[in-house]
């Protein structure tokens, strides 16, 4: 195993215990995860979507022409796949069960197969380089926080005990990143360059899809005073990881 690869799976072990520490402070403490989670997303937007405009998507057009393309359909598959989703839950359960069906196990199952996701992104873009891998996954740690808030929340909104929303939490949003980082990684490890665009390419639409359309409206029910600096903490941070990689 490479070290760009070791970095990989030692970044989504950060990421899972990132996902751990945000289920563990709105359990601890609730009223005040609740309270500042939105401003945990809006940091966390302004960083996917500095990195991915400003090095990620630049990265993969420049291995592969057909990125464009490739990033086109990145974005829509999640944007279909959030949609799926939505219309399952409520097109097979009466609205009051579909509500708690959709908040507990089909968001849950939604949420784990997002960070099995997250995974296999970490191990694609430090096989692109160590710089691409470092700023990409730096980015990405930081919404796992607020991730983990938001699966704890919803499990307990369903229903679910503490203990209960606590473990599928963290089987859903947390442990499910570091395997999906362990999966991809043969399959990853003898890619060309041509082909690792093209990868890079459809994370780049995923990873612009969450900060875009997941992260950034949220972010919009908070203090417009303080949902705005945190937004322009994230995407000040990730200029400044850029030009010191660069």
């Amino acid at each position: 195993m490479f070290p760009e690869q070791v970095l990989a799976i030692i970044y989504s072990l950060i990421a899972c215990t990132a996902t751990s520490i945000g289920m563990i402070i709105i359990w601890k403490y609730k009223e005040w995860g609740e309270k500042n989670v939105i401003y945990f997303m809006s940091f966390a937007a302004g960083l996917l979507l500095a990195v991915s405009i400003l090095h990620i998507i630049p990265e993969s057009f420049e291995l592969n022409s057909s990125a464009p393309l490739c990033l086109l359909v990145g974005f829509l598959s999640f944007h279909a796949y959030d949609r799926v989703i939505d219309n399952h839950s409520f097109n097979n359960h009466d609205r009051k069960s579909a509500r708690l069906y959709s908040l507990g196990i089909i968001t849950a199952w939604g949420i784990g197969i997002h960070s099995f996701i997250d995974g296999v992104v970490y191990m694609i873009t430090f096989s692109v380089s160590m710089f691409t891998g470092v700023v990409t996954s730096t980015a990405m740690v930081f919404h796992e926080i607020p991730e983990g808030i938001i699966t704890f929340l919803l499990l307990r909104e369903a229903g679910f005990s503490e203990k209960k929303s606590l473990a599928y939490s963290f089987l859903a949003a947390a442990i499910s990143t570091p395997l999906g980082a362990i999966i991809a990684y043969p399959f990853v490890n003898n890619l060309d360059n041509t082909q690792l665009g093209i990868l890079l390419g459809l994370s780049a639409g995923a990873l612009l899809y969450v900060g875009a359309s997941r992260l950034l409206p949220e972010s919009e029910s908070g203090s417009v005073k303080y949902s705005l600096l945190t937004l322009g903490c994230g995407i000040t941070l990730a200029i400044i990881i850029i030009l010191l990689g660069h």
